[in-house]
């Protein structure tokens, strides 16, 4: 019976002569009626006309906007737009279901709905995904295009295989053309007799499709011929090498970006310790406070300038500088420049200070984690190869980082401020004799180990959450790094920070976040035993001492 139904309504299409040919009456007929099974022929033949203005109508079925409107002896179908009061009465406003031609406000009371229970929304669903994917394949940004072959690879219906060809022949971009070839293999894997399934197995093998495998590996152990399971085998084993090495690039370039953030925390705190041997137990809450910063520049902006919300971050960077900066100098000159010599109490005053500012975060802005939002620039990554995207904030935080290593080499080898502070940490009483002022130098080197503390919570904001007790969960790190290069060596800093940032990622997969800073913390400590002195062991008045 359903397919006398189908034939008659493709009979009633062809006689039509076109999708605009149709009158509203036919289509009210058919959709209007109680017999589910004619309702679901009359969308199949409607979508099957490809007709884009028959697909809007089909939209705004499936959405509850269509309505029967009488008008004398005659019923067409309309879409309604919002409805809206007038008087006591409830009107909206109509357009013709195919043309869209505008009928004025009409009162609510008139029309009857032209209901899609969920078995007609289920079968208007395919033909509007399909325009939708069609849409898409055909859209100026190359990520949407990618977005669509993904799609229609994961659906691997064999009736959108014209569909890929058709993309495939015009598309330029070069991932979007892998997701296509991708999509089409997986089509033929799923759907193809056993020829087309060996050769999409070794096209999907030479794709390294990921997405594959388990199909794949379905057909290596199934009741499939000798050549369709070698294929399948083959593929999966070439798809699982280049995972791997796929995974091994991801993993050492994510310990990358966790040690640029540790260079840029112990960048500062490896100069100020070197200096004037403070533990500054407070510079983990210095990084928080420039992750602060950036939260109240990106509301700022959020609120006063969002069509310039994407410049927010580079306003941040210098300002959570000299934010931290500024409150490292207050610190040094308000209290810790009394207690130079007395390691134990500065060390139990900045561990005082770090929980004063942390309780300040607290009280100011709560104490649960806070949302910054990345700007559009660095979102999303560059493919570099299949399986392996690298993001772009973390590539941000990398270039980040080395560009303040750039600066801190040429302002301790390159001008007169790092050469008084290089006299001063090798030794300050001869400093002093000539005419280095020691109490400047130490409260210059301060607020500038607080300013690249508090750009490291600024990049930190780009890929970790915001808390108060941010810093804490990397003042460990940092100290680590410091005393493992060596106190106050810039070289044995950068080295350092690249072991710890990259054995703590490329253990993290095996063992888990905990027990791999646990078993980071136990090598230092074992290295430790054999160098005292880390990596470049320190010269000056310390190593005198």
């Amino acid at each position: 019976m359903r397919r006398l139904l189908l034939l008659a309504v493709f009979a009633w299409l062809a006689s039509a002569g076109h999708a605009a040919a149709l009158t509203p009456e036919q289509v009210s007929s058919a959709l209007a009626s109680d017999d589910g099974e004619r309702r679901e022929a009359a969308v199949a033949a409607l979508g099957r006309t490809g007709d884009p203005k028959w697909l809007a109508f089909l939209s705004a079925l499936r959405d509850g906007s269509v309505y029967a409107h009488k008008r004398g002896h005659r019923v067409e179908l309309v879409v309604g737009g919002a409805k809206s009061a007038r008087g006591d009465q409830e009107v909206v406003e109509i357009v013709r279901a195919y043309d869209r031609t505008p009928l004025g406000v009409v009162p609510v009371a008139e029309l009857t709905e032209v209901a899609a229970d969920r078995r007609l929304r289920l079968a208007i669903k395919p033909f509007l995904d399909a325009s939708e994917t069609r849409l898409q394949l055909a859209d100026a940004d190359p990520a949407v295009r990618r977005g669509a072959a993904v799609k229609l690879g994961h659906q691997a219906d064999p009736g959108a295989l014209p569909l890929v060809e058709e993309a495939l022949a015009r598309e330029t971009d070069r991932w979007t053309r892998h997701a296509l070839a991708e999509a089409r293999a997986l089509i033929g894997l799923a759907h193809g007799d056993a020829a087309a399934r060996v050769e999409a197995a070794q096209a999907l093998g030479g794709l390294h499709a990921t997405s594959a495998l388990p199909a794949l590996r379905r057909l290596a152990t199934g009741a499939a011929s000798a050549a369709e399971r070698d294929a399948a085998a083959a593929a999966v084993r070439r798809i699982e090498r280049w995972t791997m090495l796929a995974t091994t690039l991801e993993t050492a370039f994510q310990g990358a970006s966790l040690a640029s953030i540790l260079l840029l925390m112990a960048l500062g705190l490896a100069v100020v310790f070197g200096l004037m041997g403070v533990i500054n137990m407070a510079h983990g809450e210095l990084m928080a406070l420039g992750a602060y910063t950036t939260f109240v520049v990106q509301n700022w902006f959020r609120d006063v300038w969002p069509e310039r919300f994407d410049l927010y971050f580079l306003v941040a960077l210098p300002l959570a500088f000299t934010v931290a900066g500024a409150a490292g100098l207050v610190l040094e000159r308000g209290v810790i420049r009394r207690l130079y010599g007395r390691p134990l109490e500065t060390l139990l005053l900045t561990w005082g200070a770090s929980l004063i500012i942390q309780q300040a975060l607290r009280l100011w802005f709560g104490a649960a984690n806070v949302d910054v939002a990345s700007p559009r620039w660095l979102s999303g990554g560059l493919p570099v190869m299949v399986g392996l995207q690298l993001p772009w904030n973390r590539t941000f935080i990398i270039g980040l980082a080395a560009l303040a290593l750039g600066g801190m080499y040429w302002l301790l080898f390159r001008t007169s401020t790092g050469l008084a502070i290089r006299a001063v940490t090798q030794n300050r009483q001869m400093s002093a004799c000539l005419g280095v002022r020691a109490g400047v130098v130490d409260a210059t080197t301060f607020a500038l180990g607080a300013g690249l503390a508090g750009l490291a919570g600024a990049a930190l904001t780009q890929i970790g959450n915001v808390g108060p007790s941010l810093g804490q969960h990397y003042i460990v790190d940092s100290f680590m790094v410091v005393v493992t290069g060596g106190v106050g060596k810039l070289a044995g800093t950068i080295l350092a920070a690249a072991g710890i940032g990259g054995l703590n990622k490329g253990i993290e997969p095996a063992l888990g976040a905990v027990f791999a800073k646990v078993l980071i913390l136990v090598a230092v400590i074992v290295f430790l035993q054999r160098r005292p002195a880390g990596l470049f062991a320190a010269r000056g008045r310390h190593a005198e001492a």
